[in-house]
């Protein structure tokens, strides 16, 4: 059976400043999934959040880019941003950057991770979810997943994995794409995700190309041509059977790498991997966080979720990842704290320097 999973991400709306969606738009959502579901538009889905932005989780059998799907996504979000509104949440419709759908999701500033595929007999899927952060910050633990034998072991000894990966790499600036080959073309691959200019954005399976892996690369900043929000960025990673295993795939997350976002999205921090519950951004807004949801698709039908990382063996990531929080702070507005220049373009900080710069003079 073929199946496609979409997950469709926005900011529509949050308690107490950018740190989670209220049940009240969560319980929206349902609705409109429920009736999606049963007028047959959708075979299942799953509702959650990230801190402020509301997932939403769907399967179907319409491909990928469906405009009945992406419609689906575009009305939910209106219908919770239209209550938030009410509610006066917020950021209440912060990342619906235009008013009318045009039959693409794409560039109207929702985020959007989307594959399509044939089920294999079981089909474990990872899907992912983070917030106050952007894409780049999907690029070291998707290199380490498909890529780093030091992290997946079933790159060395599975047959099935062992002929590699390949990555699909967009350069945000440009809005071009390439595709390179792993392990033969890795160090052309870290010379370019090195930097938050080029981000991962598909995997595939380098012997029968494959879908393995795709990353949400939307840039609210570029859309909006201005600072409205963090990316915060979503992906979907297939497990097991000829895909890295489950426990390869979380792995990456055990390192709680230095990512750009945080407060107004102009600072570096720690991503800590977090239980669901605990996906609540509050220090600084902050830290950034991700989510690991586990499901098995069946017939199209979602099985689980499955908490991953609410367990244990991710404390000393979480211990850690205050550590460098704490450490990260005590450079209040000074580098590298806060972002280089160039990347402070689409932030709050052009405002500070227009009121400046008629006094500046020769030096």
């Amino acid at each position: 059976m073929r199946v496609t999973v979409s997950l469709i991400k926005a900011d529509v709306g949050s308690v107490a400043g950018h740190v989670r969606v209220p049940e009240e738009l969560l319980d929206i959502a349902e609705e409109e999934l429920v009736k999606a579901k049963e007028n047959n538009v959708i075979t299942d889905y799953y509702v959650f959040n990230c801190g402020d932005d509301l997932e939403l989780l769907m399967t179907h059998t319409k491909g990928v880019d469906s405009s009945e799907i992406h419609g689906l996504a575009w009305n939910t979000f209106k219908k919770c941003a239209d209550e938030a509104k009410k509610m006066k949440l917020y950021g209440a419709g912060q990342d619906l950057l235009k008013e009318a759908f045009s039959g693409n999701i794409r560039g109207m500033g929702p985020g959007i991770a989307e594959m399509e595929f044939e089920e294999r007999p079981s089909e474990p899927i990872i899907v992912f979810a983070c917030d106050k952060t952007e894409p780049a910050a999907f690029n070291l633990p998707i290199f380490s997943i498909f890529a780093d034998p030091f992290n997946t072991a079933g790159l060395v000894i599975d047959p099935k994995l062992h002929d590699g990966f390949k990555f699909e790499v967009l350069d945000i600036k440009e809005h071009k794409k390439i595709i390179l080959s792993c392990p033969e073309e890795m160090y052309d691959l870290l010379a370019l995700i090195g930097t938050r200019r080029y981000v991962i954005k598909r995997v595939y399976r380098k012997k029968d190309n494959e879908i393995a892996a795709v990353v949400s690369t939307e840039k609210l900043s570029q859309i909006a041509g201005h600072y409205v929000g963090k990316d915060d960025p979503v992906a979907i990673v297939r497990a097991q059977s000829g895909f890295p295993a489950a426990g390869e795939v979380l792995e990456p997350f055990a390192f709680p790498h230095l990512v750009a976002g945080w407060m107004r999205g102009s600072h570096m921090g720690p991503l800590i991997p977090v239980a669901e519950y605990d996906a609540r951004p509050t220090r600084f807004d902050g830290p950034p966080r991700v989510v690991a949801l586990g499901f098995v698709v069946s017939n199209g039908e979602l099985i689980g979720p499955e908490d991953l990382f609410d367990d244990p063996a991710f404390d000393r990531a979480r211990r850690t990842a205050n550590i460098l929080a704490n450490y990260m702070r005590r450079h209040g507005p000074f580098e590298p704290h806060r972002l280089p220049e160039e990347d402070m373009e689409y932030t709050t900080l052009p405002e500070v320097l227009k009121k400046l710069e008629g006094r500046f003079e020769p030096a």
